[in-house]
């Protein structure tokens, strides 16, 4: 037997160990049941990709407004943001007053400002062209971490995998380490996460994606849905 098939028989045996059955079975059946809205979400995703620059932006913007808020109250404020102009010309004092359905919004108003600043260029707002030039999902997401204020990890992968990128990176949320956990993937959800421990849990992830046969992207969205009842961005 090849080396390498030998290895991957291995990590499968010492996932097939520990993993609990029953859950996994229960993940089996939530993709078979909602597979075709996962493959329109991805479809959704890569197409953003594909927008003007003016909503790539947004998609940016809208992963800056969601730490510690919902996901759909984020997309809301977005959305008006974006119908009264001030996403693309408001200064953070008057962004401000369109963020009350999300937390710590003094300080996310100002990420707001930064990030177009950060994503105009020769007197343009060009994320996309900004982002096209480096490297790979791995290099953009490592410069999004440097030079993003508001977002972390959760925040960087968010934004890649809407923008279609989303094949090898994992957004670690509480829905989705509580599923980990769970299933045996990860033995305990750490109160902090450090980068370094982020990581980790993303490669065990990894490893449940290639012992399921489901797809990082598609995992993830199945895992959300498990706990919200729902595929939102």
């Amino acid at each position: 037997m090849p080396e390498k098939k030998q290895k991957k028989n291995i990590e499968n045996n010492e996932i097939s160990k520990k993993i609990d059955k029953e859950k996994h079975e229960e993940i089996l059946k939530i993709y078979k049941e909602i597979k075709e809205g996962i493959e329109k979400a991805i479809k959704g995703y890569k197409k953003a990709w594909k927008g003007t620059e003016k909503e790539v932006f947004a998609e940016m913007a809208f992963c800056i407004l969601t730490p510690q808020s919902k996901a759909k109250n984020a997309w809301q404020a977005i959305t008006t943001l974006v119908e009264n102009g001030l996403l693309y010309n408001g200064n953070p004092e008057e962004i401000v007053e369109f963020l009350n359905i999300v937390r710590f919004k003094n300080n996310k108003s100002r990420y707001l400002a930064e990030l177009r600043e950060l994503m105009t260029k020769d007197g343009k707002l060009q994320p996309k062209k900004i982002l096209s030039e480096i490297g790979d999902t791995f290099e953009k997401r490592k410069w999004i971490l440097k030079n993003i204020k508001g977002m972390g990890l959760k925040e960087a992968n968010h934004v890649l995998r809407n923008l279609g990128f989303g094949e090898n990176i994992a957004i670690l949320d509480r829905h989705i380490l509580r599923n980990l956990k769970a299933l045996n993937v990860i033995s305990e959800i750490p109160k902090t996460i450090t980068e370094k421990k982020y990581y980790e849990i993303e490669e065990k992830m990894k490893e449940y994606s290639k012992f399921s046969k489901i797809k990082m992207d598609e995992l993830d969205l199945v895992l959300w849905y498990k706990e919200a009842g729902e595929i939102f961005k």
